[in-house]
């Protein structure tokens, strides 16, 4: 089977796991495939491809997408590692300001997926990471949002001190003052 699914700590978020396949010439490996990721209860369609590159130090997020343009992420590594983070945004749900992280890299070939209601974020753990990420919305800059990386009502435990963050997410509010319609 190319791809094993597991619950996260919060059983929405699910861990991929792909195999892959090595011989002289490199290696091959499925990142993604509908009839396997839906048999292992990540629903799409996925609508839109992303990929970002960072250096050591970089945080992106925590970001999110308010309804009816919420997200949800199947995030990878193609290259380098890094430590991706989902927090529970939805103020009914049991785990509601909970987080979890995971370690994903090109070497663990661990994939995260991040349902709709969750707010998302990397740190880029290696000297560079290139990271790819499916959607299952496109992307809508009026419902574009976000919380602080540092709230310390969620406190998530980042690996690395000192973040580098873009001014936007320098400036994202706390999660008890964000604009959230879930």
């Amino acid at each position: 089977m190319p791809f094993t699914f597991r619950p996260a700590a919060i059983p929405e978020v699910i861990i991929v796991e792909a195999a892959r396949f090595d011989d002289p010439r490199g290696y091959f490996m499925e990142t993604y495939k509908a009839s396997a990721f839906a048999a292992g209860g990540i629903p799409g369609p996925f609508l839109q491809d992303n990929v970002s590159y960072s250096i050591r130090g970089t945080l992106r997020g925590l970001h999110y997408q308010k309804r009816p343009h919420e997200q949800g992420k199947l995030v990878m590594v193609l290259s380098g590692e890094i430590y991706d983070v989902a927090v529970d945004i939805r103020p009914h749900s049991a785990t509601y300001g909970r987080w979890v992280g995971e370690v994903l890299s090109a070497a663990n070939r661990r994939f995260l997926y991040i349902p709709e209601g969750f707010a998302h974020g990397f740190q880029c753990l290696s000297a560079e990471a290139i990271v790819a990420y499916k959607v299952t919305k496109e992307f809508d800059l009026a419902s574009d949002r976000g919380i602080r990386w540092n709230d310390p009502t969620v406190g998530i435990a980042w690996p690395l001190p000192d973040p580098l963050l873009s001014p936007k997410d320098a400036a994202l509010p706390p999660l008890a003052a964000a604009d959230n319609n879930f």
